[in-house]
């Protein structure tokens, strides 16, 4: 038997928004031939979406949405001239987002280009008017400059992935220059970008590799040449959370070091990868649309919680290949991925995080309580297609009230974020007992009764 303690008294801070992702909700304003999944959206409380990739999707806008090549087609013209901008289809996304109670995270720059010649992704012929022209945009989406929008979009983020290729690379994928014109690039950018908005979270860059030298190395320039940086964002794709949980002390270790204390660790792509290539990567686009994709979302975003991480950013959440979240058809259809989103949404609304452990390093969870009671989370997960039930023992101290209804509810291969039992709970402990197969998520939540 597997043992798992929560004490609602041991309070860890707030719930941080782990439950946030890539792209917004499908939606068209016009009820013609509309199918959405915008309400789930808001059933998840999804608290922030990144705009990265975006143009790849029709519904969004495609080649005319979110990229700085898309909204300022013509490097050539007058970046304080709104006639020299296209921000139609980009504000219609933008709008979306905001309807469905979602806040853009904005990515400045470019989706990926896999394709043999680069658009996007070269380097700026005057990385000065570029940040210009990001000033412009955020003007427009936070100011209303050029018919915009007065939204509180808080994070602004300067490119992606600029470490992916080698500078020696014939295929470079997300930047096409050297290392060290990107380093240029960023320290302009940076510096004008909070001078003009000192209020906002300026930072990036999205880096593809936190273990390589090339974190380092930027981080460093960053220290010595003053830069500001009010985010680090990276990413990381794995087949088991201690292999994230590793990075993101990791990261947060590099950023102290640096003298960032105060920079936030934002991990803005993730999901279950076992390869890249062949057999693998086939597997992995099949298990993130699985159960076992759904588990390892849920073992993650709860396990996140406890390290010294501020955000999670699953990626995608735009139809395609890895959204594990929604039917890439028919977007109104739910996966079995969903379901962990609207699940710590729970331990999120409730608002303050408290002591969980758990002696089986395949039983991952988070806890929270508020004004409204408590909730615990948690999830059998290894990194195995067959393994056997498990039985735990949930003991629960300090309960938030006496007595308490406790819910259980399950995400197994029968059940979608369902109950299926109740009972009632009094005084200062109690415990349940819980039998778990493989990739099981549970929530049990602690609704005060008195």
């Amino acid at each position: 038997m597997q043992n798992v303690s929560v004490d609602f008294a041991k309070k860890l801070g707030k719930m941080k928004p782990m439950h946030a992702v890539n792209n917004g909700p499908v939606y068209k304003f016009a009820e013609d031939q509309r199918v959405t999944n915008i309400d789930a959206f808001r059933e998840a409380g999804i608290p922030y979406a990144r705009t990265h990739d975006a143009s790849f999707y029709s519904d969004y806008g495609g080649e005319h949405t979110v990229d700085v090549v898309a909204i300022f087609p013509d490097f050539t013209k007058d970046p304080n001239d709104p006639a020299s901008y296209d921000f139609t289809l980009t504000d219609e996304y933008m709008k979306v987002m905001i309807f469905a109670g979602v806040e853009p995270f904005y990515r400045l720059g470019n989706k990926i280009e896999h394709w043999p010649k680069k658009y996007g992704t070269l380097p700026p012929p005057d990385f000065k008017k570029w940040a210009v022209i990001c000033e412009h945009i955020i003007r427009h989406y936070t100011e209303g400059w050029a018919d915009g929008f007065n939204y509180d979009m808080k994070y602004w983020e300067i490119w992606n992935e600029p470490d992916l290729d080698p500078d020696d690379s014939t295929h470079k994928r997300t930047w096409g220059g050297t290392k060290l014109q990107f380093f240029d690039l960023f320290e302009i950018t940076a510096k004008h970008l909070k001078a003009c908005f000192p209020h906002l979270m300026i930072g990036g860059p999205a880096i593809c590799n936190p273990k390589g030298s090339w974190k380092d190395e930027f981080l460093s320039f960053c220290r010595e040449r003053n830069v500001p940086l009010d985010f680090f964002s990276w990413h990381v794709y794995a087949r088991i959370p201690s292999r994230v949980l590793e990075y993101e002390r990791e990261v947060r270790a590099s950023l102290d070091a640096n003298g960032y204390v105060k920079t936030e660790s934002i991990l803005n792509e993730w999901n279950y990868v076992k390869g890249w290539t062949g057999d693998k990567w086939v597997y992995s686009l099949r298990m993130m649309k699985h159960l076992k994709g759904a588990a390892f979302i849920a073992s993650t975003v709860a396990a996140s919680q406890y390290d010294p991480l501020d955000m999670l950013m699953y990626y995608d959440a735009r139809p395609c290949a890895m959204n594990g979240m929604f039917s890439t058809d028919l977007v109104c259809d739910l996966l079995k991925g969903y379901y962990p989103f609207r699940m710590f949404n729970k331990l999120y609304q409730l608002g303050t995080a408290v002591g969980f452990s758990s002696d089986d390093g395949t039983v991952y969870g988070a806890a929270a309580v508020g004004e409204a009671g408590g909730a615990v989370m948690l999830t059998y997960y290894d990194d195995l297609d067959e393994a056997e039930k498990k039985q735990v023992k949930l003991d629960l101290t300090s309960l938030p009230a006496s007595p308490v209804k406790a819910t259980v509810r399950v995400l197994d291969a029968a059940h979608d974020d369902e109950p299926i039992r109740e009972e009632i709970l009094s005084g200062e402990s109690a415990s349940l007992y819980l039998d778990l197969d493989l990739f099981t998520t549970v929530l049990v939540t602690l609704e005060p009764l008195a």
